[in-house]
């Protein structure tokens, strides 16, 4: 068949959805109103651990609009089924709420307030009183005495033989802060029972296998019986990858008063009501010929999580398994039990946190030596993956360290430490490595044409602020040979077609696979039709040269013969045509990742100690763009995320009671418009056809991935001063 031409895919087109989110159309999650909904508010554990010896809630139940205050005390046995499918950890036991006294940590939900308005909740909540016998909890990971699940290992050869044999032995240890997601929009919820059924309207990134299945899994109920609802979500950057317990309180207080409840989370719960990226520390040793070919490297990793559920990173081994040609690699991995709540995954999970111990020792080691550290990281790139002898699908790398370094004028720095000044301003510049791999899943798409030659395609996917609206538009309108504005895409309902979690940079790759192939199928349908109907001037014709461009199919060679949509499926009054598009990912023996080559210059105060980053370029190997606009503002959004890691996020916790102190916007500091000056991205050109049938590989987390230590090793560069702890803080300047 001859190639479909292409008019959207590759396009700069704004959003379709744009319009709706600036003049306040798009409703969110707490912007439902069913008729009759109430209010709900919790009422969180003032301790971090112990138990619930008694809970007064008269005062609070006498105010006027109050409905129903639900404790543990007079709230139903839940059924809680085992649902570790559904982004739950496989292990450990679930925080169940309202179901006994035990407090697991500071902030955990004791008791929820429902009112007929939200300030009556609000208030009625201030005067739950609440009694308990209190431990002190344990929430710091630098205990030594801390319990720790059992280790996750890797090896290949003999890291510590090599390590004792090498001509160069570097020994580091690396910190990283928790941070929490801080999305614009907070965590809510909205549910309403009809009878058995029930619905909500939910933040959050996974419909079907996500909420829907939670939910069933909760009160024992069949999945069918519940719906998910989220057509628009204001970011969530993992956050909204778990069920949290404050929409099972939704929809366990919607059937306790028999009406709609409503429950939006205050930006202080955030930081204790749903998940974080864990801290961890990190111990690396490196081993090294004089020539800067590394040989060895060990990696000792501790993460937290809760003392209910074991949460690993995932993403925090593979980095140092496939990222440099090192034939000696040893790692161990624990999680240590504390008094918290559950960690989750969060933008370039594992990976962001392990590129920081490796990219900023490697930065070390060229120092030591007195190698560039481009220099140092070519010689140290991988032909086939040293993990398990797999080809790389593409790894191209190589060029986008030439093409960085080109664009942001690495050959003009001062390779020596504290040696270029601007006034009382130290400059540096530093680079690190991305790498994030290519997740696909099984997805599902559904796709209409319509008698008027408009299209409807449906999956129960959804969009945090990427662009999965305008994205999907273009594939189908390119493969049906439509122009955008006669394509609708509808997502955020378990109703539509099935859809994995949307997170891991990995809708474009699966959906977008999906939504591909139920457009292809439905336009060779109607081509089909054409030249099988005497009727049509396509009648005869070899399908196979048949094209659809701006809804009319004809002959490349021959434009006049032919005939629209409307014209083909009008001569029989058809319904329509509709089909279900799959995709379902080949495994393959090759090892498919999206990569980064990240650079940074930041001035350093030389008596302040204050950091500011002047600009960031970030060069990246991500397939096939299927829209560049919403590509950048990806790339920009991820530099943005790891200025934050490195230079602000910092969750504060008072270790004596477990209260996270800094749980504000005013206190958790994020970059804002002035942490940002000159931000610049560049995508390579290409595809991956072994990735997909798109040719995408997943841009969303690599982006994230190497901006830390980019920037870190900007400031040692800067002031020649190594700071192996994330934020980098101006008393570790001084």
């Amino acid at each position: 068949m001859s190639p479909q031409p292409q008019a959207a895919v590759g396009a700069p087109l704004p959003r379709v959805d744009g319009r709706l989110k600036v003049t306040g159309g798009a409703d969110y999650a707490a912007d439902h109103h069913p008729v009759g909904v109430v209010h709900a508010v919790i009422v969180d554990s003032g301790i971090g651990r112990g138990r619930i010896t008694g809970i007064d809630s008269g005062t609070a139940e006498a105010q006027p609009g109050v409905i129903r205050v639900i404790t543990h005390r007079n709230a139903p046995t839940l059924p809680y089924r085992d649902n570790a499918g559904s982004n739950n950890p496989a292990g450990g036991r679930r925080l169940r709420v309202f179901q006994d006294d035990q407090v697991l940590f500071h902030g955990q939900p004791v008791a929820a307030v429902v009112a007929t308005t939200l300030e009556a909740a609000q208030h009625a909540a201030s005067l739950v009183k609440v009694v308990y016998d209190a431990q002190t909890p344990s929430t710091d990971l630098s205990d030594p005495d801390v319990p720790t699940n059992t280790p996750t290992t890797y090896a290949r050869g003999d890291a510590q033989a090599a390590l004792d044999s090498a001509a160069v032995r570097m020994e580091m240890t690396y910190r990283h802060a928790r941070n929490h997601h801080n999305p614009m929009e907070p965590h809510a919820t909205v549910a309403r029972w009809d009878g058995d059924r029930l619905t909500v309207w939910d933040k959050t990134q996974w419909v079907i296998g996500g909420t829907q299945t939670e939910l069933a899994a909760v009160f024992g109920i069949p999945l069918e019986s519940v719906r998910v609802i989220a057509p628009f979500v204001g970011g969530a950057f993992g956050s909204g990858l778990r069920t949290w317990p404050h929409t099972t309180i939704a929809a366990l207080a919607a059937r306790e008063t028999g009406r709609p409840v409503k429950l939006v989370l205050s930006r202080r719960q955030q930081y204790f009501g749903t998940g974080f990226r864990p801290a961890c520390e990190y111990q690396l040793s490196l081993g090294s010929d004089r020539g800067g070919r590394v040989s060895a490297m060990t990696h000792t990793m501790r993460t937290e999580t809760s003392m209910y559920e074991p949460f690993g990173e995932r993403g925090i081994m593979p980095l140092g398994q496939v990222l440099y040609d090192t034939p000696n690699v040893s790692q161990t991995y624990r999680t240590a039990r504390l008094d918290v709540n559950t960690p989750v995954a969060m933008r370039g999970p594992g990976f962001a946190t392990a590129a920081f111990a490796i990219e900023s020792a490697m930065d070390e080691l060229s120092y030591e030596l007195g190698v560039d550290p481009i220099e140092l990281r070519l010689r140290n790139e991988p032909e086939t993956d040293p993990s398990n002898g797999n080809a790389f699908s593409t790894r191209r790398l190589r060029e986008c360290f030439t093409t960085g370094a080109r664009e942001f004028g690495w050959d003009r720095r001062d390779p020596k430490p504290r040696a270029t000044r601007d006034g009382d301003w130290l400059i540096g510049t530093g680079m690190a490595t991305g790498v994030y791999h290519t997740l696909r899943n099984a997805a599902q798409a559904r796709v209409r044409l319509d008698t008027d030659g408009t299209a409807v395609v449906e999956s129960a996917t959804i969009d945090m602020g990427p662009g999965t609206y305008t994205s999907m538009t273009q594939v189908a309108a390119d493969a049906l040979g439509l122009p955008m504005r006669r394509v609708t895409f509808r997502l955020g309902d378990s109703l539509m077609p099935n859809a994995p979690l949307h997170g891991g940079s990995l809708t474009m790759a699966s959906v977008g696979s999906a939504v591909l192939n139920g457009a292809d199928q439905l336009r060779q349908q109607a081509i089909r039709l054409a030249v099988e109907d005497e009727r049509s001037p396509l009648y005869a014709a070899d399908p196979g040269t048949v094209v659809v461009r701006n809804g009319r199919l004809h002959l490349p060679d021959n434009p006049s013969r032919g005939e629209t949509y409307q014209q083909l499926l009008g001569r029989d009054d058809r319904a329509g045509l509709e089909v279900l598009g799959t995709y379902t990912p080949v495994q393959n023996r090759f090892t498919i990742e999206a990569y980064a080559a990240v650079f940074a210059e930041v001035a350093v105060d030389a008596r302040l100690g204050l950091v500011r980053v002047r600009r960031m370029l970030g060069v990246y190997d991500a397939g096939r763009i299927i829209s560049p606009k919403l590509a950048e503002s990806q790339a920009i959004g991820g530099m943005v995320g790891g200025i934050g890691q490195a230079l602000l996020e910092h969750t504060v916790t008072d270790h004596r009671d477990g209260r996270i102190v800094n749980a504000n916007l005013a206190d958790y500091l994020v970059p804002v418009n002035a942490d940002i000056i000159d931000l610049t991205a560049i995508y390579l050109q290409g595809e991956d056809m072994e990735a997909d049938p798109l040719g995408v590989k997943g841009l969303g987390e690599v982006v994230l991935v190497g901006v830390a230590p980019a920037i870190a090793n900007a400031v040692f560069h800067a002031t020649g001063r190594r700071v192996r702890e994330l934020p980098i803080t101006a008393d570790a300047l001084l």
